[in-house]
């Protein structure tokens, strides 16, 4: 698939919730799904710089979200339907400066196929912590 990363639109903003609540809950099957509501994407976002994955169709695939100040991922989330296909490296590889610049996020540790796609893309665990959500691990992409 042809991935283009661009910055969100308006008329996106409703999608982009519908991912954030539909892979919370289809991820965090731990975290009582009540606690996921369609409006914590815009509040969880706020200040942050977000890219927006569309697919070669036009559709949105997915985003990722950046709190620039800390070179912080605080979030990557790709629809079910896309996942495994290449959109989250596509996200990855459009953050500036990308493979040359340090990156860090928390993953949880419940989390395995998000964890093993950091790992996979050069993050290392680096340190842990506690959340909501549960136990999570700290990420640094190191560069070489």
């Amino acid at each position: 698939m042809t991935w283009t990363i661009r910055p969100p639109r308006a008329e996106d903003q409703e999608m982009l919730a519908e991912i954030y609540l539909s892979v919370r809950r289809e991820t965090f099957v731990w975290v009582d799904p009540g606690k996921f509501h369609r409006e914590d994407f815009a509040a969880h976002t706020n200040g942050e710089t977000v890219f927006v994955c569309e697919h070669e169709n036009g559709g949105v695939a997915g985003f990722l979200s950046l709190w620039p100040a800390d070179d912080f991922i605080h979030m990557l989330y790709i629809s079910p339907d896309f996942q495994g296909f290449g959109a989250g490296t596509a996200l990855l590889q459009a953050l500036p400066e990308w493979p040359q610049h340090r990156y860090r996020l928390k993953c949880l540790v419940k989390n395995r196929r998000a964890k093993a796609f950091y790992l996979g893309h050069g993050f290392r665990v680096t340190g842990n912590g506690t959340s909501p959500e549960g136990d999570y691990e700290e990420l640094s992409f190191l560069p070489v």
